[in-house]
């Protein structure tokens, strides 16, 4: 493919992506301040169309626990909490003190409580590891953003903490596209996380007690139910 070739592609999957998030409902008005002072400040937030999709399965699952990976600002725990059952909570993690000291202002702001958001400011392998340790979690739906580097080697944790039943979505697992290349294309200093991109996504695809399927959506997405 020549590079007339690929600038068509490209403007044609943008022309794709403005069309579908055209057609995605709005936020309300105080998701939306948050999603525009995230966006100007350069924090990364997760795309409309993955919000879409993770409300999706918000509002066809009503699950009532909720883990999440990679708190951030708090954007995405907040986005899932607007759609949570009334006896619902959410447990998201979030390793860097700054952007959990942030969410956690977020929260109250949004009268998000601990009985509604539980915060876990520490490093997530080991966040995960200790509830685990708890055995008495029972996460109907994961929501995995975290350290792309670390997927693979969080799965083994996470896997036994959803339910027979339950979902777990994992955000970017295309990298920006980086994903399609070689390995021999990509930097050397994005080699390693090229390479435990594609042994999580073979772990997720391989694994008999899950069904996966990978979307193009927002930076892609691997959608995976633990069958019955």
């Amino acid at each position: 493919m020549d590079q007339e070739e690929e600038l068509c592609d490209l403007r044609e999957s943008e022309r794709l992506t403005v069309f579908i998030e055209s057609r995605t409902p709005s936020l309300p008005a105080p998701l939306a301040e948050l999603e525009e002072k995230a966006l100007a400040e350069n924090v990364p937030i997760i795309r409309p169309m993955t919000q879409n999709l993770l409300l999706f399965f918000m509002e066809l699952n009503a699950p009532r626990n909720v883990l999440e990976i990679g708190t951030g600002v708090g954007f995405s725990a907040l986005l899932m909490e607007s759609a949570l059952p009334e006896n619902g909570r959410i447990t998201t993690i979030e390793k860097d003190p700054a952007r959990a000291a942030e969410a956690a202002e977020h929260f109250t702001g949004f009268g998000a409580g601990p009985e509604r958001i539980r915060l876990i400011q520490k490093d997530a392998q080991e966040a995960l590891e200790a509830l685990a340790a708890e055995e008495k979690q029972n996460f109907d739906l994961i929501f995995l953003d975290g350290a792309k580097g670390q997927y693979i080697r969080y799965l083994p944790v996470l896997l036994p903490l959803l339910r027979t039943g339950g979902v777990l979505i994992t955000d970017n697992i295309l990298k920006g596209g980086e994903l399609l290349d070689s390995r021999y294309a990509v930097t050397r200093r994005n080699r390693t996380i090229h390479r435990r991109m594609l042994e999580y996504l073979d772990a997720l695809c391989g694994d008999p007690q899950l069904r996966t399927i990978l979307l193009e959506t927002g930076d892609g997405m691997a959608v995976s139910l633990k069958k019955k």
